[in-house]
């Protein structure tokens, strides 16, 4: 049975008293039995939330990690500092990382194995961009992705893993992928799983769609066979949409 899961990533959003606010809005709120919540708040924020998430339902994560342990490396924060505020995950590969800030799928594999030397489990994240959804070259792309990123792990680390799959042009511009279209990466995501590993192994990853995700249309996309939750953007830092999507299954 995979694991529903609802994800917020709140970005660069909010001031750390107003993510506490929020954040309190969220755990008095959640009461979804069979869904894990999941909220990635900055790393300014993560003192705070965690102390409000502890003894509760709500899991949190980072919205990234360094690629080393530790070091001269200004401005980095290593998975074993967002492991001591009580994060039990980290967001690794969002779109906006690989395009504003260069990480490579080779970059994304260290991140994804220093997140698991600390026993943070990755949600990774993959997706194309307008010119190869129009192209149709959507299909390599992802697959590259994933086998770079991904395909050197053994089974035992992969059953840690949530994808997510974003299609980068509906990312913050109010489009979002059709339920179908959806569906169609998804189930692809899966079977290049079952043809690494076996069927266990890729039935038992749950896969994340992020792309303007909201109330109106959560409950459509999360009725499609292969996709297992969202992984939300704007809609996260309302405290009544985002409980709303984690009702939507």
């Amino acid at each position: 049975m995979r694991k529903k899961i609802v994800a917020g990533n709140w970005k660069m959003n909010t001031l750390p008293q107003e993510g506490e606010v929020l954040i309190k809005e969220i755990v008095e709120s959640f009461n979804t039995e069979g869904v894990e919540l999941i909220v990635a708040p900055p790393f300014t924020h993560l003192d705070g939330v965690g102390k409000v998430l502890k003894g509760s339902d709500v899991k949190m994560s980072s919205q990234t990690i360094a690629k080393e342990n530790f070091g001269a490396y200004t401005g980095e924060v290593a998975a074993e500092m967002v492991k001591a505020f009580g994060a039990e995950y980290a967001i690794i590969g969002h779109s906006e990382r690989r395009a504003y800030y260069g990480e490579t799928n080779e970059i994304l594999n260290k991140k994804t194995e220093k997140a698991l030397s600390v026993g943070l489990s990755p949600i990774f994240c993959v997706g194309e961009n307008l010119e190869e959804r129009e192209s149709g070259s959507y299909f390599d792309v992802i697959k590259q992705q994933i086998e770079e990123g991904l395909f050197n792990f053994s089974e035992t680390d992969f059953s840690k893993f949530i994808l997510a799959y974003e299609p980068v042009w509906a990312i913050g511009t109010g489009k979002t992928a059709s339920p179908e279209q959806a569906q169609e990466i998804h189930a692809f995501i899966r079977s290049l799983i079952e043809e690494k590993y076996n069927k266990n192994v890729a039935e038992s990853v749950s896969i994340l769609y992020g792309g303007s995700c909201k109330p109106s249309n959560a409950k459509e996309l999360f009725m499609q066979n292969d996709i297992d939750g969202g992984l939300i953007g704007g809609a996260a830092l309302n405290a009544s949409d985002f409980i709303a999507i984690s009702k939507s299954f």
